[in-house]
């Protein structure tokens, strides 16, 4: 198995053996929870679980959308009608991470990374926020949405880009090896912006979980073993660039970079999302 998938693997392992199962409110479901989960992946091979088939065009995209800061879901909708449960007035949601990062504090953190980074490929200070104190959590006002990754750091240590990404709750089922092939392309894309090497994707997650109704699909996916070679993905030129200017090409490009070196094993079927 290639590293990511003996990685994942174990955490659903751990879960299913070990972790506390309790009731949730929200959605109506029993969970089995672990805390405090933490791994390492060297993105220079490309972190893309192939225990089972996932869909590419679904992360690609919504990275693409994410780098344009826009709250608007037109873009993404070409791709995936995912967001369409969270969406709000005149098709937008608010909590949507690129335009919690290039937008909403009034700040384009996105373009000030790169500055940054730039200007003093040493500092500590790199830190995007998605999470919004005055409104998000604690006591705030119920909302469709609330951002999973409160943050992320960047940072160059010996001429590669490192980040690490922070997230307060994870479906381990649905969201994890999606989210870690979406942040994986982030990296690619703000390094080759950047003109560095790829370095490590420090993962972070508060409360891990796996959904009552996904019980089966983990049980199925830990009988299940896979040799795989690694992959490399080769970006398109200026992707960064096409990504902001809303090329829906770069998109299918980068797919397809991808798609020719994945063979995985076959889906689990359609996994219901927990709102």
């Amino acid at each position: 198995m290639t590293v990511f998938d003996k990685l994942y693997q174990d955490l659903i392992s751990e879960i299913m053996s070990s972790g506390v199962e309790e009731y949730n409110q929200r959605t109506k479901l029993k969970t089995r929870i672990i805390t405090g989960v933490h791994f390492n992946l060297n993105v220079t091979d490309f972190p893309l679980l192939t225990l089972r088939k996932m869909p590419l065009k679904l992360f690609v995209a919504e990275q693409i959308w994410y780098l344009q800061g826009d709250k608007d879901l037109s873009f993404f909708q070409n791709f995936s009608k995912i967001w369409d449960d969270f969406k709000e007035d005149n098709n937008t949601v608010s909590s949507a991470y690129g335009y919690r990062w290039r937008q909403f504090f009034e700040r384009d953190q996105i373009q000030s990374l790169l500055s940054m980074l730039t200007k003093d490929p040493s500092s500590r200070q790199g830190v995007v926020l998605t999470w919004d104190a005055n409104n998000d959590g604690l006591d705030g006002p119920p909302k469709k949405n609330v951002p999973c990754v409160p943050m992320w750091v960047a940072n160059i240590v010996g001429g590669k880009l490192n980040f690490h990404v922070i997230f307060r709750s994870n479906d381990v089922m649905l969201g994890l090896p999606h989210d870690v092939a979406g942040f994986a392309l982030l990296q690619h894309i703000l390094a080759q912006k950047l003109n560095v090497e790829l370095g490590m994707l420090h993962y972070t997650v508060s409360h891990a979980h796996i959904y009552e109704n996904h019980y089966p699909n983990a049980q199925e996916l830990l009988r299940r073993g896979h040799e795989h070679a690694g992959i490399k993905l080769k970006l398109p030129a200026n992707s960064y660039d096409r990504a902001l200017s809303k090329e829906e090409q770069i998109v299918s490009e980068i797919e397809q970079e991808l798609s020719q070196q994945y063979t995985p094993l076959a889906s689990l079927g359609k996994m219901q999302i927990a709102l």
